[in-house]
């Protein structure tokens, strides 16, 4: 071994391996011999020839085989860039006959999994880029494809979920996603199953019918049912019905989050404010235009000046809308009831200033109240974080923006809990996402 190759052989890292050979090729594959006075093009390639210096091992098992079955073909890796310089490790691995297994597996590399063509260390790095930046810039930095960095992305990410240890589903949140005008399935919406505990997408299905929840129900078990304590989603009710309809789930308690009550009340007194200014002619129609979020907006969150204007407001349609916005906030402080006793006392009032049938758009609201009660209730029995399942959708939203769309959702479930649960936050799990893109140890195996 030279001083060079030496030195190669130390920075690879590959215990087991060193490096025989290495050389410059052109862009287009054809080797060549920098020559004293010029400078190495910025586009050429370094190509390092490995060379095995321990016994081959199963890539099965990871045995030690001391029998070759066949010679391979000559394969190369890409590897991490060099001072900008593209890498490539060349090898001709060999198909090991194992006695522990049977098998006639191809050995065992330090480098690479089975059927991969970017080393380990290389998939990681570019799943650690691809959390924040596009695929095609990605592809760019490193001079891949995209299909190659994608499929990087997605090996790197399975690596880190085997790393993880089981979780067990006890509050589950469920939510539809409209997939946009422009998509090409026949379905327009998704269901996104996911585990509220930890905010991360458990299931992706297309529909947001009661078939879709339980064609997910069918993928579990009778003991993953049994762990269930509670489902949360907003008022739609086929998920409701799928979950009742399961005698497996009778156990569970059914949950409407806050978010959408408090949607469903915005609802009506934004109906309200159209209903008295925008149907009562042009000149009130002028004094209501652009006062929708100051209508929706919490009476502590507003300033003097917008406080002044809503009261204005309130005179000008003799109190009318002044008490569907107090009958809203009395709502919204309802809904941090601590148990289920309270929140019940105090929803009365709410539902008897909303009864009066002369106000439509908030005898829709008692209605809807009256309808969903037990889902209301149930939510301040467990405290469930039902906030996490608009989170998912707003992450979602981040990901097919960054990403100018996607086709494949089973791919985009997996960055979106890989996103959700944020495992390079910090130094430390930078470092430790990286590090399994390292050279696995193999000492058991001996």
């Amino acid at each position: 071994m030279s001083q060079r190759t030496k030195i190669l052989t130390q920075i690879t890292g590959f215990a087991g391996w060193k490096v025989a050979e290495a050389r410059w090729e052109s862009r287009d594959g054809r080797p060549f011999a920098p020559v004293g006075g010029y400078e190495v093009a910025a586009d050429a390639v370094l190509v390092l020839v490995m060379e095995r210096r321990w016994a081959s091992r199963c890539s099965r098992c990871m045995a030690i085989c001391g029998s070759r079955h066949e010679r391979g073909k000559r394969r190369r890796w890409a590897d991490l860039p060099w001072a900008g310089r593209r890498v490539v490790l060349e090898y001709t691995p060999d198909r090991v006959k194992c006695r522990r297994c049977g098998s006639r597996a191809t050995e065992l590399l330090a480098w690479a999994d089975p059927k991969q063509r970017q080393t380990r260390r290389l998939q990681h790095h570019v799943a650690f880029d691809a959390f924040s930046m596009p695929l095609s810039h990605v592809a760019t930095k490193y001079g891949l494809s995209w299909q190659t960095v994608r499929r990087a992305e997605h090996d790197a990410i399975a690596r880190w979920e085997k790393t993880r240890p089981p979780q067990v589903l006890r509050y589950v949140g469920l939510d539809e996603k409209w997939l946009g005008r422009r998509h090409k399935r026949p379905e327009k919406f998704v269901t996104i199953v996911s585990n509220l505990e930890t905010g991360e997408p458990v299931w992706i299905g297309y529909g947001r019918d009661s078939d879709t929840v339980k064609a997910w129900l069918m993928t579990l078990t009778a003991e993953q049912k049994a762990q269930i304590v509670l489902f949360a989603s907003d008022m739609h009710e086929p998920f409701k019905k799928a979950v009742r309809e399961d005698k497996a789930l009778t156990h569970v308690a059914y949950a409407h989050d806050p978010f959408h009550i408090m949607k469903r009340a915005g609802e009506a007194i934004t109906e309200l404010r159209r209903e008295l200014f925008f149907r009562a002619g042009p000149k009130m129609r002028g004094i209501g235009r652009g006062a929708r979020w100051l209508v929706l907006r919490p009476w502590e969150k507003l300033g003097e000046e917008d406080r002044r204007r809503l009261r204005h407001l309130f005179a000008l349609t003799n109190g009318k809308l002044g008490r569907a916005y107090q009958t809203i906030e009395q709502l919204r402080e309802a809904l941090k009831a601590p148990d289920e006793v309270a929140l019940a006392d105090a929803l009365l009032p709410v539902l008897r200033s909303t009864a009066r049938r002369s106000n439509v758009p908030m005898r829709k609201l008692h209605d809807s109240l009256v309808e969903h009660i037990d889902g209301i209730l149930a939510f301040a029995e467990h405290r469930a974080p039902t906030g996490r399942i608009e989170a998912l959708n707003n992450n979602w939203e981040t990901l097919v923006r960054r990403g100018r769309g996607y086709r494949d959702h089973h791919y985009l479930r997996r960055k979106l809990r890989f996103l959700v649960a944020n495992p390079v936050r910090t130094r430390d799990g930078i470092l430790r996402f990286l590090a399994l893109g390292l050279t696995p140890p193999t000492a058991e195996a001996a």
